[in-house]
This record gives C-alpha cells, structure tokens and sequence, in this order.
C-alpha cells in the first residue's frame, strides 16, 4: 500500500489530510499522532515543491488540494519557496512527545525546518601569511616614503 488509510474514507481523509498541511504552511507547527504526521510531511514537502516551481500548473496543483485557499497558497509559493530555495527535500522535522493519556498513542510536532539558521553561519577570518604580511609593509614604507619626499619640497 502507498499510503496510510488512518482509518477514514477517501474523501475524509483526503479533506484531514488538506487540513493538516494547510495548518502546517500557515502555523510552521501543529502537534498530532505520528502517523497522521508522517502521512502529512509528504503533502506538506509536495506543496513546497509545487512553489518553488513557480508555474501556473503547480499553483493551480496547489489551489486544488488546499480547498482553493489562495492565502496559504501565497504564503507556499512567496515565502516558504524563497526560504527552502537551496533546499532539496526534507522541509519537515518530526519531534516526539510521547503517547497521549486516552488512547496511548504517540504524539509528535510537526514542524518545518528552520532554514535561515543555517544560512547565519559566521565565516571565520582567514590567518595572513607571511608574505601576504610582508608585502603590506612594503607597500606602507613605499607610500610613507612618496609621502615625506611630498612634504620635503
């Protein structure tokens, strides 16, 4: 089987399934059970996908699975398309609660990956080497030198 069935009809799961992936786009996080989780992180990276095409056909792909809700649908295509822009894949992280009181099943956050802290990396300054520092203090004595004949005369 492709896909998990969670115990619904198509056309309910299908309408849980739009649900959960445009709360995931809107929120960036949502808490649920690791299956309905792991079924949503493939529409939720499909989507992301689908913006960072750009098209009209993916937009149009996109209005058609989110209920024609155009904000979110802006939102994919604006804004998570220019932050996973050097990203192949793998937008969504899945972190582990623990199993939920009632029904002792195991609860996760969804939640997409935060791309810009890995952007902030600080480069390190390069060490100079000596003859890179050598050559700057000629260049100084030179100008120094053009600069006291200047004054001389």
């Amino acid at each position: 089987m492709a896909y998990r069935k969670l115990g619904r009809d198509n056309k309910h799961r299908r309408s849980m399934l739009a649900t959960l992936t445009k709360q995931v786009v809107n929120n960036e996080t949502i808490t649920t059970t690791d299956t309905r989780a792991k079924e949503v992180r493939k529409f939720v990276d499909k989507m992301i996908t689908y913006g960072k095409k750009g098209d009209l056909v993916s937009r149009r792909k996109a209005l058609a699975f989110l209920h024609n809700d155009t904000e979110t649908v802006n939102k994919i295509f604006n804004d998570l398309a220019k932050r996973y822009e050097k990203r192949n894949g793998g937008y969504t992280q899945i972190l582990k609660l623990g199993e939920r009181r009632g029904d002792n099943s195991l609860m996760v956050v969804l939640r997409l990956v935060e791309e810009a802290k890995k952007e902030e990396k600080k480069e390190t300054p390069k060490k100079e080497t000596k003859k890179e520092v050598k050559s700057e203090k000629k260049e100084v004595k030179k100008t120094t030198k053009k600069a006291t004949k200047k004054t001389e005369k």
